[in-house]
């Protein structure tokens, strides 16, 4: 199954990946997994007892046969010890200054229609900060298991819609400019709630 774009709920005008955008995003997917799990000495079993996902389901990805999820995808992180960026994103040398829209990598969940772009990665910036924009269809929901690795804190502020965040046992209901503080250490489930789509955007920084 490829990485499709579904019809759009989305409430701005972010333009959804194209089917080829959508095809190169998989590949460079199947790339950053294979070389983060060689990278921290992982065989395929023991990624899988990591991250909760099976062998099966990772080779897949890694030869470009599945179009993983959010919730594959964050679990194969939290399983790495790494952040979602690092599978979604390709290695850059340097901070960069200027980081245009078109040079922003935006990935679609071929099952809930999550819209993910990254506006900048930690790497890039030179102060260790990453920004996500996100936008989330009406009653998607999309969840993550506590992160195994280094964990990192995340500012959450909310610019259109309403959004409901489980943080481990705390429940939050967010509106149009509320803005949450909480990390990784938990597991985390964000919903969209309303007849709207909701969209956010996510800073993140080291703990």
């Amino acid at each position: 199954m490829r990485n499709t774009s579904p019809s759009s709920t989305s409430p701005s005008s972010s333009s959804p990946p194209s089917d080829d955008s959508a095809g190169r995003i998989d590949a460079l997917i199947a790339t950053r997994l294979l070389a983060l799990r060689q990278a921290k000495g992982l065989s395929l079993a023991a990624l899988a007892e990591l991250s909760g996902v099976s062998k099966a389901m990772i080779s897949k990805v890694e030869r470009v046969q599945s179009s993983p999820t959010a919730v594959l995808l964050g679990r194969l992180a939290a399983g790495l010890g790494v952040s979602l960026a690092q599978l979604l994103t390709e290695e850059k040398e340097g901070p960069q200054r200027l980081r245009t829209k078109a040079a922003q990598e935006v990935w679609r969940d071929p099952d809930a229609g999550y819209l993910r772009r990254q506006v900048a990665e930690r790497g890039t910036t030179g102060s260790g900060v990453e920004l996500v924009e996100v936008e989330l269809p009406r009653s998607a929901q999309v969840g993550y298991p506590r992160w195994s690795g280094k964990p990192y804190r995340q500012c959450l502020w909310m610019l259109e819609g309403a959004l409901r965040v489980d943080y481990g046992d705390e429940r939050f209901e967010l509106a149009p400019g509320d803005c949450l503080d909480f990390g990784v250490d938990r597991p985390l489930v964000f919903k969209a709630l309303g007849r709207t789509a909701c969209r956010y955007l996510l800073v993140a920084c080291p703990d």
